[in-house]
């Protein structure tokens, strides 16, 4: 583990670069089926007390896109923030603002990834209660996209992709421009924001720095 467990602290070595680089080893690890022998149990134990993650990620509620796992961490290692699609909201702010205000955390990781329904609906202007309001978050980043120009919907792969990789670079630029908190952090800094995109097919994330 890298966070002091006993006095709940997140070292002063690790910056943002280092947790970034901490995330990037993790996804080597669980892609080579290397994972760590993570003891739960013991993890239980030492954060009973108190918590400070070194990374908050925010990313879609798809179910094969768990970070703890796709990064190969242990209980108290990261925030992880989980909404369809990824996107922004005053709560998902809050809950930002919190984990790097507040708790210490050096990274702030936009988790996109491959396939995403919630961009598929998006592309396909789906109407269904209040999935509606959530899928028009993700209609700039569909106007943005201008490299494909057949076929612009939910069943073209290549373009949902393309939409969902402009939507993680979006969800960045808004985070900064929302939050005033947040980029105080990043102008000084302190913190990072970094997108990035997960393959399903693969288990490969994709960092865009």
């Amino acid at each position: 583990m890298y966070v002091n467990r006993k006095n709940n602290t997140v070292p002063e070595a690790i910056t943002a670069k280092f947790a970034l680089q901490l995330l990037k080893e993790g996804n080597f690890r669980f892609v080579n089926n290397l994972k760590k022998d993570h003891d739960l149990l013991q993890m239980v134990n030492e954060t009973k007390d108190g918590q400070q993650p070194f990374a908050a990620v925010l990313s879609c509620m798809d179910s094969r896109t768990s970070s703890e796992l796709v990064f190969d961490q242990g209980l108290g290692d990261i925030f992880s923030i989980r909404i369809a699609g990824n996107i922004v909201t005053q709560h998902i702010l809050g809950s930002l603002e919190y984990a790097t205000a507040v708790a210490g955390a050096k990274l702030v990781l936009v988790l996109g990834h491959t396939g995403c329904g919630a961009v598929k609906g998006a592309c396909d202007n789906v109407h269904m209660g209040h999935l509606t309001t959530l899928l028009q978050r993700i209609q700039p980043a569909i106007q943005q996209e201008d490299t494909v120009t057949d076929n612009r919907t939910g069943s073209n792969t290549v373009f949902v992709n393309k939409v969902a990789e402009q939507h993680v670079k979006n969800t960045v630029q808004q985070i900064t421009e929302q939050s005033t908190i947040i980029k105080e952090q990043v102008d000084k800094g302190d913190l990072a924001i970094v997108p990035a995109m997960y393959d399903v097919a693969t288990g490969k994330v994709r960092f865009y720095e």
